[in-house]
């Protein structure tokens, strides 16, 4: 893989076996998007990280504005009833928790002034949430029945090597079976906590080192598909924590920052990648257009809930 950057070169020895990629619509050049939600028809939600719109994309590619918040917009995680919880940031510059409904209408369900960078988002049950907070070096577990926020687990796994690096710690996080696993991007580790019947945290360990992870799912058998971002590629990292390279720039995937499964009949072997472009590392070529990318895995999702 051509690295150009100075980049460690993590990924120079891993084997490539490249998916089948579509490139399904793209977006101007220095466009951010950060996350995606994918909808059991097949609508694609993307957040549009620095300008604070999630847009909707339907599986033809056609983008509207699905919802605004004031300020920018980083995670996205469905609620029991097609709406999205988004984290971010408001118009003041303060960690935020929003509800979106499924027709676009924006509600702040809290304001969270201890959190610093609030990250990826994913479910722990049908009204409670985990969010990563890439800065402070925590997760937090968010009720939005309750619509309260609280720490639940702070750890130096979790936190920045180096406070003055704006690279993120805690970053993607995603439940399989009793344990969450969560990527810190900035220490280029890959972590795995035990949750307990009672979903509170056991301590974290260290599942893969030496991988540049951003956002990740998985599909049934356990196998978990990275998003790598500075690296351009997205890759397969195995139950035996094996590394496989499945996309590369030449896929579409330059700047890749998130990952999810197709939840259609004819779509849940394959999984959707977001992009900024290169936007935190320009390729040689320049920043180019951000896109979302299907990639055919041949493996289905592992359910979020």
């Amino acid at each position: 893989m051509g690295n150009s950057a100075g980049l460690p070169p993590i990924y120079a020895d891993k084997p490539i076996e490249l998916a089948p990629a579509q490139i399904i619509t793209s977006f101007p050049v220095n466009t951010f998007l950060e996350n995606l939600a994918i909808a059991p028809n097949g609508t694609i939600f993307v957040s549009n990280h620095e300008v604070g719109k999630i847009v909707r994309i339907t599986p033809d590619g056609n983008q509207q504005i699905h919802a605004t918040v004031e300020g920018k917009v980083s995670g996205l995680a469905f609620t029991t009833n097609g709406g999205l919880v988004a984290t971010g940031w408001n118009a003041d510059s303060i960690p935020v928790v929003s509800l979106v409904t499924s027709h676009g209408t924006v509600e702040t369900l809290l304001t969270l002034p201890d959190a610093i960078f609030l990250n990826g988002i994913t479910p722990l049950s049908d009204t409670q949430y985990l969010t990563a907070d890439s800065y402070r070096g925590a997760i937090w577990l968010i009720d939005i029945a309750q619509r309260r926020g609280s720490i639940w687990l702070e750890h130096p796994l979790l936190a920045r090597s180096n406070s003055e690096n704006v690279t993120p710690a805690a970053n993607g996080l995603k439940r399989f079976g009793d344990f969450l696993y969560v990527s810190n991007t900035e220490k280029m580790l890959l972590l795995r906590i035990p949750v307990d019947s009672t979903d509170k945290p056991g301590e974290p360990e260290i599942f893969v080192e030496q991988t540049n992870i951003d956002d990740f799912a998985f599909d049934v058998e356990g196998n978990l598909y990275g998003a790598t971002h500075i690296y351009n590629s997205v890759v397969r990292i195995a139950s035996d924590r094996t590394t496989t390279i499945i996309a590369q720039a030449e896929s579409g995937v330059i700047g890749s920052t998130a990952v999810a499964f197709g939840q259609g009949e004819s779509d849940r072997t394959a999984i959707y990648v977001v992009t900024n472009g290169g936007m935190f590392l320009p390729p040689p070529t320049g920043v180019v257009p951000a896109n979302v990318v299907r990639l055919e895995v041949g493996k289905a999702g592992y359910p979020l809930t």
